[in-house]
């Protein structure tokens, strides 16, 4: 069955996410999603995946609860979290607990199932176990927090009193409980200590640690609170045994983020960002900071790019990461002494989830395309760029079309490029209608593959799809950020109006037939331009933010918004001023549980809409149980079929159908 023409189909491919490697390099494993038997959700397996590609790949877990991997320990077996029933456990709401899988084979036991669940497993050489867990604030001990879980439900207890900032995060409230960090030396079961204590939100969804080699020291993100309600990240480093805290950097101008402990336990690399304010998007770059503590050492400042998370070579002399370059994300080599950068992937594609080899030869990721979903691969660490995909979990997909890169200049001179995705027959003879696709972020890039908003299903349906990067996007320098910093509707708008004039010049492009969709601030862009042009025959905005002065105090992370944006800016840039002179047919779509971007933008946009003229023209796509991304398999159908009815209606010129789906 075709993927792209049958959605049912389309929700049943397998996605990958995650990559573990064993300690020896001869086992990678991976999480493989697939739909639930019920399709209320995607459920992973983990699979091993023959570092060598000699082997085809195979499942190593099933349940309907569904694992992620953890980690490996010395002796090989595989740390994995589950909320997967366990034995002689018959709680209404088993929490996720830690589970180890012989590498000699054998099923499957619990080795740690704090009430709190499991999250962030990180094991030392020498096998002390390093993992984050949330416990009641006046819990002292793994029996004080079960007893105090049984008293609040015993008492039919719900309320959160919270007593800082934030308190809920993308879909989920935070409390009452607070992650604190746990050790214990690896066992056949694991009595986990409490070695932070309550930290409050010092340690949230958003921290990341790791553990030094020999097991005695702790690097860890640690948020501070900020006067305003504010908060900014520090780094610090705890004793495992006594549970001693030191600062290892600590700059109010700064956040830091993604500690990796050297191979040799004496550096900390870290990703260093220069705070944003309304006037300086800020900076981000990839540091070094000695583990016993001293000044840190800038190690990448003067490359005009943004580093993800890097990985150490086995001899220390190295660090791999990630980083947006000309709509691609290619890997890089990070000299550890000079700074010096070396691409280490020539292909026009995105990696991530990398892992490196212990003899230092190979990295391992997920490499994805616009046109081609995740997939493992092996790439050399020296000598000629050399990329071998190996044999995985899920069969390649051919896209039903081809790709293609526009190019343009804006006003003030910016080269601005874009990808294009087109169907095979598209040509002077048969033009095609034209969709400009927005993306999120507003920093980030479209570079590789994406399951929500997937052009090619669009592409099967006879459409061209737009993939432009306008001002704010990412992979072409700090200055190309600025131009559309504190100023959303100029420069990214001009941006996205200039790639879409130069595409509709070509002769394979119905110029009389284009719509435009955003998600996020994708979904803003798209409200900014509903208000600012009539050129579109349809506009789809999906958890779009419409007024604001009213986001920014809502969001999840109003520390970060009201520190964008000044109030003046705020104003000048919402899209809502402009709802008057909105006359393009607009979808709008949000989730209830999206806390991001709250609903009330959403029915605020949608009533703004119906209280003006020709309230018929517009629909409003409402999901009571999803957040700022649709994710259920049986949703996603739903969300792309009422997309596409949509278009076909006003690009096509089609009549309305109602998705069956949607009664």
């Amino acid at each position: 069955m075709n993927p792209y023409s049958d959605l049912d189909a389309y929700v049943r491919l397998p996605r990958l996410d995650g990559l573990h490697l064993s300690p020896d390099g001869r086992r990678l494993v991976v999480g493989v999603g697939t739909p639930a038997q019920d399709n209320s959700s995607y459920v992973t397996a983990l699979w091993e995946v023959d570092p060598e590609g000699a082997r085809p790949a195979r499942r190593l877990t099933h349940s309907d609860k569904g694992e992620s991997a953890a980690a490996f320990t010395p002796a090989g077996d595989l740390l994995f979290v589950s909320a997967r029933p366990r034995p002689g456990d018959d709680s209404e709401e088993p929490k996720s607990a830690l589970w180890s899988l012989p590498a000699g084979g054998g099923d499957a036991h619990v080795v740690a199932a704090p009430r709190g669940g499991v999250r962030q497993v990180v094991v030392g050489e020498e096998g002390t176990v390093l993992l984050g867990s949330a416990l009641l604030p006046s819990s002292a001990s793994a029996e004080a927090d079960a007893e105090a879980r049984t008293g609040r439900k015993d008492a039919g207890v719900s309320a959160i009193l919270h007593e800082d900032y934030p308190v809920r995060y993308w879909d989920h409230d935070l409390g009452p409980d607070r992650t604190r960090l746990l050790v214990a030396p690896l066992a056949e079961r694991l009595e986990p200590r409490d070695l932070t204590g309550h930290a409050s939100s010092a340690l949230d969804d958003t921290s990341s640690w790791d553990l030094a080699p020999d097991g005695r020291t702790v690097v860890t993100t640690w948020a501070v609170p900020v006067a305003g309600g504010s908060r900014r990240v520090t780094l610090v480093a705890i004793d495992a045994e006594s549970g001693e805290r030191r600062t290892l950097a600590d700059d109010p101008g700064h956040d830091y983020e993604a500690p990796r402990i050297s191979p040799d336990g004496t550096q900390v690399a870290f990703v260093a960002q220069r705070r944003s304010t309304p006037e300086e998007p800020g900076d981000s770059w990839l540091a070094l900071v000695p583990l016993t503590g001293g000044p840190a050492r800038d190690l990448t400042a003067g490359w005009d790019r943004l580093p993800g998370r890097p990985r150490w070579t086995p001899d220390g002399t190295a660090l791999v990461t990630t980083a947006d370059d000309l709509g691609r994300a290619p890997l890089w080599r990070i000299d550890a002494s000079s700074g010096e950068v070396t691409r280490l992937t020539p292909d026009d594609a995105a990696y991530s989830n990398v892992v490196v080899s212990p003899d230092g030869r190979w990295a391992y990721a997920l490499r994805a395309t616009i046109d081609t979903p995740p997939a493992p691969v092996r790439v050399a660490l020296s000598g000629a760029p050399e990329v071998t995909p190996l044999p995985g979990p899920a069969e390649p997909v051919t896209a039903p079309g081809r790709l293609e890169e526009v190019s343009t200049t804006a006003a003030d001179g910016t080269p601005l490029r874009a990808w294009l995705a087109l169907p095979h027959g598209a040509s002077a003879e048969a033009p095609v209608p034209l969709l400009l696709w927005i993306h999120g972020g507003p920093q980030g890039s479209w570079n590789a593959w994406s399951w929500r908003w997937n052009p090619w299903l669009a592409v099967e349906r006879g459409y061209a799809v737009l993939l432009p990067d306008p001002a704010l996007s990412t992979g072409y320098g700090t200055a190309f950020i600025r131009r559309g910093w504190g100023a959303w509707g100029q420069a990214p708008y001009t941006d996205l109006l200039s790639l879409t004039d130069a595409t509709e010049a070509r002769a394979d492009i119905d110029a009389t037939r284009t719509a435009a969709m955003g998600g996020s601030f994708g979904g803003y862009m798209a409200n900014w331009v509903a208000g600012h042009t009539d050129r579109f025959k349809a506009i789809v905005t999906h958890a779009s933010l419409w007024a604001l002065d009213q986001f920014s105090e809502t969001t999840d992370a109003s520390y970060y918004w009201t520190r964008e944006m000044t109030r003046e800016m705020t104003l000048e840039n919402s899209p809502h001023r402009s709802a008057a002179s909105i006359t393009t047919p607009m979808l709008v779509i949000h989730g209830d549980k999206d806390y991001r971007v709250p609903i009330g933008e959403g029915l605020r946009l949608w009533w703004e809409l119906q209280s003006g003229e020709h309230p018929e023209r517009h629909k409003f796509l409402y999901f009571p149980d999803e957040n700022h991304w649709i994710l259920k398999p049986g949703n996603v159908r739903a969300w792309y079929e009422t997309v596409f009815a949509f278009l076909a209606q006003h690009v096509r010129g089609e009549k309305w159908e109602r998705p069956e789906l949607l009664g």
